[in-house]
C-alpha cells in the first residue's frame, strides 16, 4: 500500500513538473521571463517583451494554445495628419526588462522607428497579486513632443483559446450574457470581429468575465475610481482566437510630452461563472467612494422611496396618470409611486427643455398633485437631462448652441429620437455652468412650484467627449462629465428643501452614478419588448455587485399598446390608443415581473389602466402578490446582499414574446410576434445585513413546481441549525427546521406563485 501511495505521489509530481514546464518555450527557457504567484504565471519574450504565457496554476489551464500571431501587450494610435499610425513592439529596436522580484516585472520600450518617434519610450509594469489569481497592469508613455494620442492599447492580451462551451458575460446595462461568443461573431457581416463596450456608459461597472464555468475563466477589470472614459473589447482573430483590449483614451492636449492612465487594469483567472467574477469585482467595487457615498446605504434616499411598493410608469395629463395610481394603491394596500412620463407641456422627444408649464396648466396640474399627495401617492416626472431641441423657441433665445457638446470636428452632438417630427435634438455640455444652471432651475420649478416629489433624469447614465475648447473642461475625453453631474445633482438638491423628501432617479445604472442618484431605471428586465429575441440574455451583473447600494426600478412590462403623445402629428396617431395587447403575451409579462423580484427591483407596471383588474386578472393579481410578498422580505429585496442561488433545474417552455415600441409606431401594427422558450421558475437569492438568507422564487407556470433542493450552512454563512420560513403575499409560516449543517428544502409552488424562502438561525 505504501508502494502505491508513492507511485501516485511521483506521478502527481511528475504531472506538475510537466504542466509548469509547457509554460516555457519550447526550444529553450531562456527565451522567456516570468513572474509567478503561486496561482498564475505570466510570461514574456526577453528579446521583444512579447506576451507568451499565460496560466492558470490552481485550475491547471493554460490560456494560450501557443498559436500567438501578435503578443504585442499593447498598442498606440497617433493621430498623424487626420491619419492613424499605429506603433506597436514590433517598431521598437530597443527593448529591456528588470524583475525587482517574483512578482513584478518591469519592461520598457524605445528607439522606435520614424523621425517622430525616435525619442518615444513605452514602460509596463505588471503585478501579480500576493494572494489571488489577479495581476496589476500599468503603462506609461513618455517623450510624446506634442504629438495627439488617440488611444493607447493597454493591456492587450492576445491568443486567448477557446476553452469550448464558452460564455462571455458583461456589465452592459445591468447585465448580459452570451453563450459562444466567437460562433456568434464569426457569423456577423462585419469585417472586423469584434465586441466593443464604453465605460462610463453603457457599461455600468469596469469588469467582463469569458469563460467555461467547468474549466476556467478569463477575468477582466480596471480600478479607476475616478470614472475615466475608456472603453473594452474582444476581437476574434483568423486563428478564432480572441484579443482583448482596453482602450485608454487621452484627452486632446498638444502641450503634454507624457501620458500614464491614472489607474491600473487588471488580468485574471478564475474558476466559476459571471457570479464568481461579480464577487471579485465586488470586493473592490465596494470599498470604492460610490459605496461609501451611496445615498441608500447613507439613508439618504427619501422613506417613500425605499417604501414604495409599486411603480405605475404612466404618460400624459393626471387623469391618466394619477388616477389609475391611486385607484391601484387603494386595491394593493401597500405605497404607489408614480413615474410620470408626457407631463410636460411641450412634445416629447423634440421640445425639450421647453418642459414648464404642465401641457394640463398649472392650476390642474397643482391640484392632481395634491390630491394625489393626500392619497400618499409620490410622482416622479421625466425631465431628460442632456437634451435641447434644435428647432425650439428657446433654443435661439436663450442662445444654446455655444454650451452644447461639440464633436472633434467642432459641430454640435445632434439626434433625432422623434420618428414623427424627425425635429433634432442636441445633447448639452455638463461641464458647463450655463447647462447646471438651466436644468436646475428646471427642477426647481417642477418641485418648488409644481409640487413633484422628484425627476427623472433621462439618459443620465452615460458620459459624454466634448471638444469645445471654451467649456473650461479637459478637449475630449476625461472624468469631467460624471464629476459636473455630481455638481448639478448638488446644485439641484441645494434649491430644495430636506422637508420636501426629493428624489433624483436616472435612466439606466452605473457605478459612478451611485453617489448622485437615488434610484436607477434597469430596463433591461424587458430586453425581449424592445429588442426582439437574440443572443444576448440579461443577467443581474449590476445588482450581484452593487444591489444594497443602489436602487433599480422599472420594467416596459405592460398589457396595453403604448400611448401617443397628443402633441405628435396627428395623423400617426393610432386608432386605438391603449388597445389591449393580445393575451399570447400574457406570460411575457409574467416573466418580465418574475425577473424584477427575484432581482431584488422595485417592481413597475407600465401603461397601467384600472380596466385591466378585471380583463387581465391573473395578471394582475400575480403583479399584487408579487409587491405584496415582497414588500416583507425587504432585508433582502432592497439592502440585501446578492448570493449564487443553489441549482434548481427549471421546466422551459415556448411562448409568445411581443416587440413593441415605448409609443406607437408610425403605420400599421406596432407588435412584432416571436416565440421564445423561456424558464417558468425564477429565484433569486439574498442576505441580509444579519446574515440571515432569502430565496426569492417566482413561477409563471400553469402548474405547480415542486421545489426540492439541498444547501450546506457552511456555503451561506449560515449556523449549523436554524428554520426555514415560507413568505408569500399572505403572510409568514414555518416550514422546517434543520441542523447538522445540512438544510433542506421542500414544498410546492402553486401555478403563478411567488415566495421568499428564508433561512434563519435557532
Amino acid at each position: 500500500m505504501k508502494k502505491h501511495k508513492n507511485i501516485i505521489f511521483c506521478s502527481v509530481l511528475l504531472s506538475i513538473i510537466v504542466f509548469l514546464s509547457s509554460c516555457r518555450d519550447n526550444k529553450t527557457t531562456d527565451h522567456n521571463v516570468y513572474i509567478d504567484n503561486g496561482k498564475i504565471t505570466l510570461g514574456f519574450d526577453k528579446s521583444t517583451g512579447s506576451l507568451t504565457c499565460f496560466k492558470d496554476l490552481v485550475n491547471s489551464y493554460d490560456w494560450f494554445d501557443g498559436n500567438i500571431s501578435d503578443g504585442s501587450p499593447w498598442e498606440i494610435e497617433f493621430v498623424n495628419n487626420k491619419n492613424i499610425e499605429l506603433i506597436d513592439i514590433k517598431t521598437a529596436s530597443g527593448f529591456r526588462y528588470s524583475k525587482p522580484d517574483a512578482s513584478t516585472l518591469i519592461l520598457k520600450w524605445k528607439k522606435f522607428a520614424g523621425a517622430e518617434n525616435k525619442n518615444l519610450e513605452v514602460e509596463a509594469k505588471v503585478t501579480l497579486d500576493n494572494e489571488k489569481a489577479l495581476s496589476s497592469w500599468k503603462i506609461s508613455v513618455s517623450n510624446i513632443k506634442n504629438r495627439q494620442i488617440k488611444q493607447v492599447i493597454f493591456p492587450r492580451i492576445a491568443g486567448l483559446k477557446d476553452p469550448g462551451e464558452e460564455i462571455l458575460a458583461v456589465p452592459a446595462g445591468m447585465g448580459q450574457l452570451l453563450q459562444n461568443p466567437r460562433k456568434v461573431l464569426a457569423a456577423g457581416n462585419a469585417s472586423v470581429k469584434k465586441y466593443q463596450w464604453t465605460y462610463p456608459d453603457w457599461f455600468s461597472l469596469q469588469c467582463l468575465a469569458l469563460y467555461n464555468p467547468e474549466k476556467c475563466g478569463f477575468y477582466a477589470s480596471c480600478n479607476d475610481s475616478l470614472a475615466y472614459l475608456k472603453s473594452f473589447s474582444f476581437t476574434l482573430d483568423t486563428l478564432n482566437s480572441f484579443v482583448y483590449k482596453m482602450h485608454n483614451l487621452p484627452s486632446v492636449d498638444s502641450t503634454v510630452t507624457s501620458y500614464e492612465p491614472p489607474y491600473a487594469a487588471v488580468i485574471g483567472s478564475f474558476k466559476g461563472d459571471w457570479i464568481t467574477a461579480a464577487g471579485i469585482y465586488r470586493e473592490w467595487g465596494t470599498g470604492q467612494s460610490w459605496t461609501k457615498e451611496s445615498r441608500l446605504k447613507n439613508s439618504y434616499t427619501p422613506d417613500w422611496l425605499e417604501k414604495t411598493a409599486l411603480w405605475v410608469w404612466n404618460r400624459g395629463k393626471s387623469g391618466n396618470v394619477l388616477v389609475p395610481a391611486t385607484e391601484l394603491k387603494q386595491r394593493l394596500g401597500l405605497p404607489v409611486s408614480v413615474f410620470w412620463h408626457w407631463w410636460h407641456g411641450c412634445s416629447y422627444d423634440d421640445g425639450f427643455p421647453e418642459y414648464i408649464p404642465p401641457r394640463e396648466g398649472k392650476v390642474s396640474f397643482l391640484k392632481a398633485m395634491s390630491a394625489a399627495n393626500e392619497k400618499g401617492i409620490n410622482a416622479i416626472v421625466y425631465m431628460n437631462q442632456r437634451l435641447w431641441g434644435t428647432t425650439t423657441e428657446s433654443w435661439t433665445k436663450e442662445n444654446a448652441l455655444p454650451y452644447a457638446v461639440k464633436n472633434s470636428d467642432g459641430k454640435i452632438n445632434t439626434h433625432v429620437y422623434n420618428i414623427f417630427s424627425n425635429k433634432g435634438t442636441a445633447s448639452m455640455c455638463m461641464g458647463t455652468q450655463f447647462w447646471k444652471d438651466k436644468y436646475s432651475s428646471l427642477c426647481d420649478s417642477a418641485i418648488n412650484t409644481y409640487s413633484a416629489n422628484g425627476v427623472y433624469m433621462d439618459q443620465a447614465c452615460a458620459a459624454m467627449s466634448c471638444y469645445d475648447g471654451n467649456h473650461g473642461h479637459p478637449i475630449g475625453t476625461g472624468n469631467y462629465w460624471v464629476d459636473n453631474f455630481g455638481k448639478l445633482t448638488r446644485q439641484i438638491r441645494s434649491k430644495i428643501s430636506p422637508r420636501k423628501q426629493m428624489m433624483l432617479a436616472g435612466e439606466g445604472c452605473g457605478e459612478s452614478w451611485i453617489p448622485y442618484l437615488d434610484a436607477f431605471l434597469t430596463l433591461d428586465v424587458s430586453k425581449e419588448r424592445y429588442a426582439g429575441l437574440g443572443g444576448w440574455e440579461t443577467i443581474p451583473f449590476f445588482q450581484a455587485v452593487y444591489h444594497q447600494y443602489a436602487i433599480t426600478y422599472g420594467n416596459y412590462s405592460s398589457l396595453l399598446v403604448p400611448p401617443y403623445d397628443e402633441l405628435w402629428p396627428k395623423e400617426y396617431a393610432p386608432k386605438k390608443p391603449l388597445e389591449m395587447l393580445s393575451k399570447d403575451f400574457n406570460k411575457q409579462f409574467l416573466m418580465e415581473q418574475a425577473r424584477s423580484f427575484v432581482w431584488g427591483m422595485q417592481p413597475t407596471i407600465a401603461n397601467y389602466q384600472s380596466f385591466l383588474a378585471s380583463e387581465r386578472k391573473e395578471e394582475i393579481k400575480f403583479i399584487m402578490d408579487l409587491a405584496k410578498t415582497r414588500n416583507q422580505g425587504l432585508q433582502y429585496l432592497l439592502h440585501g446582499k446578492f448570493l449564487k442561488s443553489p441549482d434548481i433545474a427549471s421546466p422551459k417552455e415556448e411562448f409568445g414574446i411581443s416587440r413593441l415600441s415605448i409609443y406607437a409606431g408610425k403605420t400599421g401594427n406596432t407588435v412584432t410576434a416571436f416565440r421564445g422558450t423561456f424558464p417558468l421558475i425564477y429565484s433569486g437569492t439574498w442576505q441580509s445585513d444579519n446574515k440571515q438568507i432569502g430565496i426569492a422564487m417566482a413561477s409563471i407556470s400553469d402548474d405547480p413546481f415542486n421545489v426540492n433542493f439541498n444547501l450546506n450552512s457552511r456555503d451561506y454563512e449560515l449556523p449549523s441549525s436554524g428554520k426555514i420560513f415560507i413568505i408569500n403575499a399572505e403572510g409568514k409560516r414555518l416550514l422546517a427546521s434543520y441542523s447538522g449543517e445540512k438544510i433542506h428544502i421542500d414544498f410546492t409552488l402553486k401555478p403563478r406563485d411567488l415566495c421568499i424562502v428564508e433561512i434563519t438561525s435557532e
